[in-house]
């Protein structure tokens, strides 16, 4: 008779999570641990971690326009978009989202995650093959695993890279996913490019356009429609309500048959409690605040782009942002945690990006720029930032 190897030792029941202490320890030792920060309704700190890019989750048209859906609709939506949970309120925002972006179609998630969850997987399937770039943010990898499709993750924005995976698939299917904004060092993909390889290969494309979106293009209409393809029956964009509009929720954005098709088949929206109409709501307000003040898209690049310029000027290595975000390379995972909370310390709050969040494995600081960030704004963090840093993070 077999003896019971380890796997089916019996556990007194205070033991069955000791493995939790280890990995614990591992991570601690690798400088890893995070931490939940509970933060004030109103703090002095300057805000640079968050991705209110456009400045709207406290306006008062936005805030205002949450709160009076919540009176009307109640605080949730009640079930599922398909059972009981579609208001007027989330067929609008879809309506409008679709003619500002120059779509068909668009259909609202509850979620920016679960848009791509439910995007991915239904778009691809076990007669597929998905090439992806590597730096993909984590909503779009975890709709790759459950896809059950052949999985290549390309060279960074590598267009031969991506050339090269789909001429050598195997599957008769293939769609190519990428983020058009990366939330890491805040570059943009070769979209042009990459639609051009999906053409010569007969591949769909699917682009995350969640920091794309209210920054870049026309008015903000987001990278993909600076590119040209928005209103393409080959391109599927994604994008998330809770950075340019403040709010809270995503939506997929492409032809009428996809969205469709989605309502169908993608999980993340069958079987989900449908977005809070208050969420709804607001991102509605928020986004006709945008039509109406569409210089507060230029208004974030320039602040980006000055703030990078400032940082990168004082001899950190910083990444020059297409967008947004910037991000400053710290010298360890532990110096960029040190660094972050010295920062904090002296009233300018910043983002910290340790492995396993960054792909390139290298920990950074995690700067974000506003519609409403001022000089004065940018000479504060320069001086803190500066004052705070680690040795070893400036070249």
């Amino acid at each position: 008779m077999t003896s019971p190897g380890p796997a089916s030792q019996n556990l007194p029941p205070d033991q069955v999570f000791d493995w939790l202490d280890v990995e614990a320890e591992k991570r601690a030792e690798a400088g890893l641990v995070r931490k939940l920060r509970i933060r004030q309704a109103q703090e002095p700190e300057l805000d640079l971690a968050g991705n209110d890019y456009l400045g709207l989750a406290r306006d008062k048209r936005v805030a205002g326009a949450a709160a009076a859906a919540a009176l009307r609709w109640g605080a949730g939506a009640t079930g599922s978009r398909l059972v009981s949970g579609t208001t007027e309120v989330h067929a609008e925002l879809e309506h409008e989202l679709a003619r500002f972006c120059g779509t068909q179609a668009a259909l609202v998630f509850s979620s920016g995650f679960t848009a791509n969850l439910g995007a991915v997987t239904a778009l691809s399937g076990a007669d597929s093959a998905i090439v992806t770039d590597k730096y993909i943010h984590a909503s779009l990898i975890e709709g790759c695993r459950l896809s059950r499709s052949d999985i290549a993750a390309v060279a960074h924005s590598e267009p031969n890279a991506f050339k090269h995976a789909l001429a050598t698939r195997r599957k008769p299917r293939a769609l190519v996913v990428t983020d058009s904004v990366f939330s890491v060092d805040g570059d943009i993909a070769p979209l042009e490019q990459l639609a051009g390889v999906c053409r010569e290969h007969g591949a769909s494309l699917l682009v995350d356009d969640a920091h794309g979106f209210g920054v870049l293009g026309e008015g903000g209409r987001g990278a993909v429609h600076a590119a040209g393809l928005s209103g393409a029956p080959d391109v599927v964009t994604t994008i998330t309500l809770s950075k340019s509009l403040g709010a809270q929720g995503g939506a997929v954005l492409g032809p009428r048959r996809v969205i469709k098709h989605l309502v169908d088949t993608a999980r993340s929206f069958i079987f989900d409690t449908g977005l809070a109409p208050a969420s709804a709501a607001a991102a509605l307000a928020a986004l006709n605040a945008l039509k109406a003040e569409p210089e507060l898209a230029t208004k974030v690049t320039e602040a980006a782009g000055n703030l990078a310029m400032r940082l990168k000027s004082a001899g950190f290595r910083v990444s020059l942002p297409d967008a947004a975000v910037i991000s400053v390379q710290a010298p360890s995972p532990e110096a960029a945690v040190a660094w972050a909370a010295a920062c904090a310390d002296q009233g300018v709050r910043v983002g910290c990006f340790r492995p396993p969040s960054v792909p390139d494995g290298i920990s950074r600081l995690r700067l974000t720029a506003r519609a409403d960030l001022t000089e004065a704004d940018v000479d504060r963090a320069v001086g803190v930032i500066t004052a705070a840093a680690p040795p070893g993070a400036t070249s």
